[in-house]
Order: structure tokens, then sequence, then C-alpha cells
């Protein structure tokens, strides 16, 4: 059984990685929503099928979308990133319930933050976003408030802190797990890339990366929350492996 989810959510990890990217010229990567479910395969299945699921899943979209030479960094980045999100949520359930709360609000305020702050300085204005690798992206303009923003950062951290008051409490600490995975993600490609192009084009991908972060972050604590109780009667606890 674990076998065949490993299977089967590495393909789900291509699948969303791939369905939709923005082309990022600088540095020859890509934005993409592979971080959604590489986090919540991770929080499911735990951390030997988030490695697996998310460095395969990863590396494979790179080699089909033709961003080969990202496939082996992102064999072991997203590997271990998978890894450490599903081990950490493994471990949250050691944790007190008053650090959980304490943890809930300080990991709800720096989600929302990041998501806000970000997507406000980068991704706010009249933007030029490339959709598709190269020439055979399709380049389209458009504008995007501040405000937006702004509203998605702080309904992110209500979000986050309305889960774990009323729902589950280990919510911040799941938050914290994927945020400390994202690091590794982050400081990773930031690694390659400026060994690959030098410092300034490695720079220029990191709030990328961060977006990544934080928008696999919303979708996928909401998601797993929604999932997990299924997921266990289904698969008779085989995500426990």
């Amino acid at each position: 059984m674990s076998l065949a989810f490993a299977a089967v959510f590495t393909a789900l990890v291509c699948v969303a990685t791939m369905m939709f990217i923005l082309y990022v010229p600088a540095t020859e990567g890509y934005f993409n929503l592979g971080e959604t479910m590489v986090y919540t395969t991770a929080i499911l299945l735990g951390p030997y099928i988030g490695a697996i699921a998310g460095g395969l899943g990863s590396a494979l979209a790179d080699v089909l979308l033709g961003f080969s030479i990202y496939a082996p960094a992102t064999l072991v980045i997203k590997g271990l990133e998978g890894f450490i999100v599903g081990l950490l949520t493994r471990r949250g359930a050691r944790v007190s319930e008053t650090s959980r709360r304490y943890l809930t609000i300080g990991a709800s305020i720096l989600a929302g933050s990041l998501l806000g702050s970000i997507g406000a300085h980068y991704y706010s204005g009249e933007v030029a976003i490339t959709i598709g690798p190269g020439e055979r992206g399709a380049t389209i303009s458009a504008y995007v408030p501040v405000w937006l923003w702004v509203f998605l950062g702080v309904s992110v951290s209500v979000l986050i802190m309305a889960l774990s008051a009323y729902l589950e409490p280990e919510v911040g600490w799941t938050v914290l797990a994927i945020l400390s995975g994202g690091s590794i993600m982050v400081l990773g490609y930031f690694a390659y890339e400026a060994f690959l192009m030098g410092v300034e084009a490695a720079a220029f991908e990191v709030p990328v990366n961060v977006g990544q972060v934080s928008v696999g972050l919303a979708v996928a604590v909401p998601l797993t929350r929604a999932l997990e109780k299924r997921l266990i009667a289904f698969s008779g606890r085989s995500g426990e492996c």
C-alpha cells in the first residue's frame, strides 16, 4: 500500500508542478504550484513518502517541461523539503498544548506576513506574466493591486488561527513544519543557481520561491485537514510508515 501511495502522490506532485508555471527569465527557472502537493503528501503520508514524491515528482516535471538543468538539484532539494515537512509534522505530537497555542499565533502571523509582503512588493502593480517556458511561453500584462495581497495575507493568518482554535490545535506546528521545509527549498535553489549563474541571478528568484512556499502553505494546510481523516480511514493508517 505504501508503494502505491508513493507512486500516486509522485504523479500528483508532477502534475501539480506542471499545471501552471510562470517562467523566470533571469534564472531560466519557473514559479509553480508543486509545493502545494509536496506539503500535502508529506503531512498526510510522512517523511519518506514525502521525500520520494517531492523529489521524484518535481524532478520529473523539470525534465518534461524542458528544465532538465534543474532536475538533479530538484531531486535532492524537493526530496529533502518533503522529508523535513513530514518529519516535523510527526514530531508535533510531542509539543504541549500551551506551546502549540503560542506557536500557532506566531506561525499564523509569519505566514500571513510572508504572503502579503512578498506579494505586495514583487507581484503587485503592472506585471508581465509569462506562462510557459522560454519562447514557448505566452506573455500577458495584468494589474494586481497591493490591497489584494494585504487581504490574502490577513486572510491566511486568520484562517490558520481559526483552524487551530476551533478545529485542529496542531495547525500551528504544521505551519512551522512547512516553513522549515520551505526554507530548505529556498536556500537550496539559491545555492544551486548561484553556482550556475551567479549570486545576482540567484537572488532574483528568491522571492519567487518564497511565493511558492506561501501559496503552498495556504493551500496545503486546509486541504490536509479536510483529507486526513478520510485518507486514514481508507488506508488503514498505512500512511504511518
